[in-house]
């Protein structure tokens, strides 16, 4: 029997409107062969928001996301405002908001390794083989969303770094829970040697660990995950952290999946979840034929398993991606010296080929 779902596409800047129309298209095909329906809706937010409405998040686009099933995001972020500190609208406004409005305060970030791809990453193949790390990223509260002030005479600034006992235990929670069925191994992350607020989350985090005796939790500071992340990425399973920590660590590990444009992730709460590549809106390259569509597709297959239970179909797409990259196939950032020049392809060209594998 079928599912019946309907899914926001929010392609946002730069070159999301490029990788979401093949996340799109995968799930039309998946659609098509497993007998599910599929329908769509689209909307604005970010640069493409205020440019047309003066909003990064337009009301209409919010209303369209409570109401649909999921949503499929793009990128977001212009060059025009990270060269102009002073702006009082910004793109990232929106999706800072959407999260807070949707309630998703777990982002799930998946560090998977393609074998293919172990010469594409920065580090060494020996290090990274075997890696399979699942971020749980906390995401509507810590500095991003505490009281931000700026002196009288523009100064001074500063930010609040604010956490609350019930935030913690929410994402801590569904991060346990994740570690039960994994590798029953949780580190999380905090600084709680400077920090305040990362004294409450491991405080937290050590009661509800009473709650999972069979998972085997430890606690690591932020500098020394940095460092552990790249000197042995296979020791980590499920990683917890804040959403500051989780920010930086996640762009980090991915360099362990060769390219950012390699990354899928979730956003959910208790309603409607919100998949995107973790990737920005990379307007140096946008419109150029030449982003990497695979994290949007991945995103996808993220979206099937974690909001609508159809695991068949998730690794129905992950299996398409291994073969394409199996068979030589690369765009731009996941090449290296030993690619085939003639099987490195453009944006248009990969998606196509997954949906040919699928």
């Amino acid at each position: 029997m079928g599912v019946k779902k309907h899914i926001l596409v929010i392609s946002g800047d730069g070159i999301g409107p490029e990788v979401t129309t093949w996340g799109k298209a995968v799930l039309e095909k998946i659609g098509a062969d497993f007998g599910h329906e599929f329908t769509f809706d689209e909307a604005l937010m970010g640069h493409a928001g205020i440019e047309a409405t003066g909003e990064p998040l337009p009301d209409e686009t919010l209303a369209k996301a409570k109401a649909s099933d999921a949503i499929l995001f793009g990128a977001i972020g212009h060059i025009k405002y990270d060269n102009d500190p002073s702006a009082k609208v910004r793109p990232e406004q929106g999706l800072l908001k959407i999260r807070k409005e949707l309630g998703l305060y777990a982002n799930l970030r998946p560090i998977m390794l393609f074998d293919e791809l172990l010469d594409a990453s920065s580090l060494k193949p020996e290090i990274l083989k075997g890696t399979d790390i699942l971020f749980f990223r906390e995401l509507t509260g810590d500095v991003y969303f505490g009281e931000k002030k700026r002196s009288e005479d523009g100064n001074t600034a500063s930010d609040l770094m604010i956490y609350h006992r019930y935030e913690v235990e929410r994402i801590a929670t569904k991060a346990f829970e994740a570690a039960r069925v994994r590798g029953k191994r949780l580190c999380s992350v905090d600084k709680a040697n400077v920090l305040e607020s990362s004294r409450l989350w491991r405080e937290v985090v050590q009661e509800l660990a009473k709650q999972y005796p069979d998972v085997e939790t430890e606690h690591m500071f932020i500098d020394n995950a940095a460092m552990q992340l790249v000197k042995n990425p296979k020791k980590f399973d499920v990683v917890l952290t804040a959403n500051l920590f989780g920010d930086i660590l996640t762009d980090e590990a991915s360099q362990i999946a060769g390219s950012m444009g390699m990354l899928a992730s979730a956003s959910i709460g208790d309603g409607t979840g919100f998949f995107e590549p973790i990737h920005g809106s990379a307007h140096d390259i946008a419109g150029q034929d030449k982003a990497n569509p695979l994290a949007s597709i991945l995103s996808v297959a993220l979206m099937l398993e974690i909001s609508f239970g159809l695991k068949d179909e998730a690794k129905k797409i992950t299996d398409a991606i291994d073969k394409t990259l199996k068979d030589g196939y690369r765009t731009g950032d996941i090449a290296d010296a030993h690619t085939d020049k003639s099987k490195i392809l453009g944006t248009k060209a990969m998606g196509q080929k997954v949906l040919e594998y699928l």
